[in-house]
């Protein structure tokens, strides 16, 4: 169970669970759910509400609020923007980290922080371990490494959840980018040669707070167990498919033509190939991964 806390409580009250970055995509996913665990106090700071990389606002919120578990989905998303933005990429997914880590040892509590498939250079052919080699092709993917590293060192019984894909009802993301190409353009080119899996916000929301429910059950076989685990729906595509399955249920007649990266050129690279394999959080702690196109068709519809 990692660090023993005689004052953890078991089963009927969960305690205080704080979420950095509660305005993001699983920020947001996590606040709809969370009154499905009446038996937690659930505190959401937004970035307005708590700069993570603001050392003494974050080391008095921990002095208010004492949590039990902190999810950090704080995070320095801006994927190209960062190419630029070296210094304070790695401020917020690096040294931050390390302090919200060391903070949660120093207070007892679990640390869950979520990472990026961004850490891989995207030149496997088969699906990355938790163990694969990581080498980051970009300013962003070098920063969250940075974080995952800085998180264990500080604080070894940190959890982990790297991801890939992620979308959702909420913010920026592919879905909602598509649903608003299809409806507007008659024809639009995506790119064919990058493979991976999609991640529902809502599921990995789900799978996070299953994680932290299974070390309230005093019978439960699983419980914590630090470290880094993969996460994402199951099913492997490309983001061309991605696009013509959104295509196809919402019924635009928008026509998607597949193109190679090399005909969109980013600033930061993209990993060609972002497959997780995800035995290992599956065994950890039971967590069932639902397939990429049910999911989708969960969110399209929430979308409505």
């Amino acid at each position: 169970m990692g660090e023993s806390n005689d004052t953890r409580p078991v089963g009927g009250d969960g305690g205080k669970i704080l979420v950095t970055g509660s305005n993001g995509q699983l920020g947001k996913e996590l606040q709809q759910i969370a009154s499905s665990f009446p038996y937690f106090d659930f505190i959401f700071l937004s970035r307005a509400d708590l700069p993570i990389h603001d050392f003494e606002k974050v080391k008095n919120i921990f002095k208010t609020h004492h949590p039990l578990y902190v999810i950090n989905c704080a995070a320095y998303t801006a994927v190209d923007e960062a190419e630029t933005e070296k210094e304070l990429a790695s401020k917020i997914n690096g040294e931050a980290v390390g302090v919200l880590a060391s903070l949660c040892k120093e207070q007892y509590c679990k640390f869950i922080h979520i990472s990026t498939d961004y850490v891989f250079d995207g030149t496997a052919t088969v699906p990355y371990k938790e163990d694969s080699p990581t080498n980051p092709q970009s300013i962003y993917g070098a920063s969250k490494l940075e974080g995952e590293k800085q998180a264990l060192q500080c604080n070894p019984d940190s959890l982990i959840i790297r991801t890939s894909w992620m979308y959702s009802e909420f913010e920026k993301n592919f879905v909602k980018t598509m649903l608003k190409l299809l409806s507007e353009k008659k024809e639009i080119n995506i790119v064919n040669d990058q493979i991976g899996s999609p991640t529902y916000a809502k599921d990995l929301a789900e799978a996070i707070l299953q994680i932290i429910v299974s070390e309230n059950l005093p019978a439960d076989r699983h419980g914590w167990q630090p470290g880094i685990y993969n996460y994402s729906n199951e099913g492997i595509i490309s983001w061309y498919d991605f696009a013509v399955a959104i295509k196809e249920m919402i019924g635009s007649q928008c026509r998607i033509n597949p193109i190679p990266t090399s005909q969109y050129p980013t600033p930061a690279k993209r990993p060609a190939y972002s497959v997780l394999d995800k035995s290992k959080i599956q065994k950890a702690f039971g967590i069932e991964l639902k397939d990429w196109k049910e999911s989708l068709a969960t969110c399209l519809d929430s979308l409505k």
